[in-house]
């Protein structure tokens, strides 16, 4: 088994590039994470694992072994190398090199005969991407599409403030055009959450095939979405503001269909 304690190890400071980088994540096909709970969500999800690395102060080699029940490729770090890669000090010693999916439409398979999914355009701040993913997982949806992404996907601020829910998603991306061909193609009725020519979200009937597609905060959904919906849906405010975080509003609509479905997949 191989040992690296210098942060100046030429592996080191490619993983390095791939936590930094989105160009360096596509082009290798990798991506790096940590904490025992993400890496077993992803081992669930069928994900690949190139390397595990693990500070042995914090977690035993034979905890890694346990832990993937198989003889995986692992490297043993320093304190120094740890705290270099590890992005918060809670994570239990353990950092993942991970092979990317295919996020592509084509992936995407329903196990429900009438899909639940939930559409995000142009987002690009992590923080509201991760939050939409742990929305996605408590709602128990079909699958997560992003139209027109901001963020690569395996950002490591994604992967963190998703809890680990980018894991338990199916997800892909795409282009606006894309996406609603993908929809319309298996009679996926469109419900853009936007006060342009909206109707109560509560008021409308999401037993069939529904995509709930909410847009940024700042600038809400492009034209192509609220020409394409067969409704447009808005939440009724009752204060003195007309938004709320994206995250916010995609539970609620998402939670009004679950309620109609009485929480069934």
């Amino acid at each position: 088994m191989k040992e690296i304690n210098s942060i100046q190890n030429s592996y080191i400071k490619n993983l390095l590039k791939l936590q930094e980088k989105a160009r360096e994540r596509k082009k290798q096909g990798l991506f790096i994470f940590e904490g025992k709970r993400e890496i077993t969500l992803a081992i669930s999800a069928g994900y690949k694992f190139d390397t595990i690395l693990f500070f042995s102060n914090l977690i035993s080699e034979d905890e890694v072994l346990h832990l993937f029940n198989a003889n995986v490729n692992r490297i043993e770090i320093s304190k120094e190398v740890y705290h270099k890669l590890a992005y918060r000090g809670s994570t239990e010693g353990i950092i993942a090199v991970t092979k990317a999916k295919n996020n592509s439409l084509e992936n995407i398979q329903f196990n429900s005969k009438k899909p639940l999914l939930l559409i995000a355009e142009g987002l690009e701040k992590p923080g509201n991407i991760g939050a939409l993913l742990r929305t996605a997982d408590a709602a128990n949806v079909d699958a997560v599409l992003i139209a027109n992404p901001k963020s690569d996907l395996y950002n490591s601020n994604i992967i963190r403030s998703s809890i680990g829910c980018i894991f338990t998603n199916q997800i892909a991306t795409g282009t606006s055009e894309e996406i609603i061909a993908f929809l319309q193609k298996n009679n996926i009725s469109i419900y853009a959450a936007t006060l342009q020519n909206s109707n109560e979200y509560y008021k409308e009937n999401y037993m069939e095939s529904s995509a709930i597609v909410v847009g940024t905060e700042a600038t809400g959904l492009t034209d192509i979405w609220r020409e394409a919906a067969n409704q447009n849906v808005n939440i009724p405010m009752q204060g003195q503001i007309d938004s709320m975080n994206v995250s916010v509003s995609a539970a609620i609509i998402l939670f009004e269909a679950k309620r109609q479905r009485k929480f069934k997949k």
